[in-house]
Parts: C-alpha cells; sequence; structure tokens
C-alpha cells in the first residue's frame, strides 16, 4: 500500500447513482433463504452524492450522519470499515452525504452508497484492489452493492452476483416514488411471491415478455404503488423496480418524460433520468486516476 492520497481545498464529490430493475423475475429459493433471480440493472445518470476527505487518524466519520440510523446500521459507515479491515488500512475517512434518492425505494440507494464508499476509499487509501476483489467484499454488504462497484447496465442472475454487461437502446426513464417504504425483507418473506419463474437468456430479453415478479404482492399491501402504476401507464410503458416503491416509465423521447414529471401530481415526487451504459461513478473513478497519473 503507497502514501495517503490527500484532497485539498473544496470536497470532491462522488457520484452514488441509482438503478432501475427493467425487470425481476425470481426463480427459486436456496436452502439459506437466499431467492435465486434474474434482472436487468439499468444504470442512470442521477443519484446522491458522497465526499470524502482521507485522514491518517485512522477513524471513520460521518459528518452528516442521517439521524435516528445508527453507524453499523449504515452502510456507508459499514463499506469503510470492511474494507479497512481488509485491507489492514491505518487510515480513515471524513464522509459527506448529499441525499437525494429515497430510502426504500427500490433504486438502489444504500447499496450504491456503500458501492461509492468502497471505489473511493480504494482509490484514496491506494489499497489497489480490483473490480472483481471490490465485488466480492461488496457482496458482504448486500445482494446489489456488487452490481454497482461493476458500474455497467447489466443483467444479473444468481443471488445477483453473476453479472453480464450488456448494452442497450437509449432511453429516458422517469422515476417516481409514491411517498411510501417497502420492507424488501417482508416482500421476499410473502407466502404467496412468485418463486418459479422459469429462466431466460438475456438476449431474449424484450419489456413486453418480462415483469417484475413482486410487483403484484407490493400493489396489493400497497395500494398507493397501485395507483401509481394506473397513472404512469397513461403515459408510457411502466413497471416497479426492485421491491419498491418507486415505478418507472420508460421514453424515447426526453421531452416526453419532462412532460409526464411536470403533470405529476403533488403527493408524488419524481425525477428524470437517462440510462447509461457506464455508471457515472465509473466515468468519475477513470477521472480521478487520470488526473493522478498526469
Amino acid at each position: 500500500m503507497d502514501t495517503l492520497i490527500q484532497t485539498h481545498g473544496a470536497p470532491d464529490w462522488w457520484p452514488s447513482p441509482a438503478k432501475l430493475n427493467l425487470f425481476l423475475h425470481i426463480t427459486g429459493r436456496n436452502e439459506d433463504g437466499y431467492h435465486q433471480l434474474q434482472t436487468l440493472f439499468q444504470m442512470l445518470d442521477y443519484g446522491d452524492q458522497l465526499a470524502f476527505t482521507p485522514t491518517d487518524t485512522g477513524e471513520i466519520v460521518l459528518l452528516n450522519a442521517m439521524p435516528g440510523v445508527k453507524n453499523e446500521d449504515n452502510l456507508i459507515y459499514r463499506a469503510a470499515q470492511l474494507l479497512k479491515a481488509y485491507c489492514n488500512v491505518p487510515y480513515g475517512c471524513d464522509i459527506l452525504i448529499d441525499k437525494q434518492l429515497p430510502m426504500g425505494g427500490g433504486i438502489g440507494g444504500g447499496s450504491s452508497n456503500a458501492a461509492t464508499t468502497l471505489v473511493a476509499l480504494n482509490h484514496y487509501w491506494q489499497c489497489g484492489l480490483t473490480v472483481q476483489e471490490l465485488a466480492t467484499i461488496a457482496l458482504k454488504l448486500g445482494a446489489d452493492v456488487p452490481i454497482f462497484v461493476h458500474g455497467k447496465t447489466a443483467f444479473a442472475a444468481g443471488v445477483g452476483e453473476k453479472i453480464t454487461p450488456v448494452t442497450l437502446d437509449k432511453r429516458t426513464y422517469l422515476v417516481v416514488f409514491p411517498g411510501i417504504h417497502i420492507s424488501t425483507a417482508e416482500v421476499f418473506g410473502k407466502p404467496d411471491l412468485p418463486r418459479n419463474s422459469p429462466p431466460i437468456d438475456w438476449q431474449d430479453y424484450t419489456f413486453e415478455s418480462t415483469r417484475n415478479d413482486c410487483e403484484k404482492i407490493v400493489c396489493k399491501s400497497a395500494p398507493e404503488v397501485a395507483n401509481l402504476l394506473r397513472w404512469l401507464l397513461h403515459y408510457a410503458p411502466s413497471r416497479m423496480t426492485g421491491t419498491g416503491a418507486c415505478v418507472f416509465a420508460s421514453f424515447c423521447d426526453p421531452e416526453q418524460a419532462k412532460a409526464a414529471l411536470h403533470a405529476l401530481p403533488e403527493k408524488w415526487t419524481g425525477f428524470v433520468a437517462n440510462g447509461m451504459h457506464t455508471s457515472p461513478l465509473i466515468l468519475k473513478l477513470e477521472q480521478v486516476s487520470k488526473a493522478q497519473t498526469t
């Protein structure tokens, strides 16, 4: 491990982008309780921002931690501590977060935060871990964290660890949060959740031939999600992402997405984002790595 990379002046902000599950099929369940899935992760150009100031104190400090959330429950803190222990790092870091993504929304906010922390601190602390090594560590933090470490729009299978990068046609998405929180654990614990969807080849994917196996379960217990879906379907093909509660609509024309956002009832909040093949996090890493060598 080389010397610590110091930052100077204003905080250096790293993107922590949102994702969408363009579809989500549950193909089985392991004896350990984990579900076998197939999904298509679409990276977006919108999300949270995290700033890192490396220190030589050895302490991980969250400068604006979420009220009521203990450090040991915060994925940012857990990711930093996990990397620090794995690489036996003597350094610390002060971390700021500009939170834009809703918690419990199914768009990967916490998982993305953890991945950004791993990628940024691997750089600042000069741990020298490869993407695959980081992704292996990331899986200990949650099934969706590795996909953000890889930072590619990708087809994923297994419990999310089998990742195949794919190239999709460019689309713009309206993502809407209905103002309620959905527990992923509760959704996957429902006895009537479909768990036998036949596996597909990702080359056979079309939006129309796929679905979100969690959608009916969530709509039954959360009518607001069902109401939002009905509203969005007037504008474009729409679906719930992940285990909810966010719902997205897919547009070819960005202006139509913006018009739908403008028409959104005040009780819901949303944003318009473009799909990206490579996530903003990876583009940021390439930028800082290039600056370091010049």
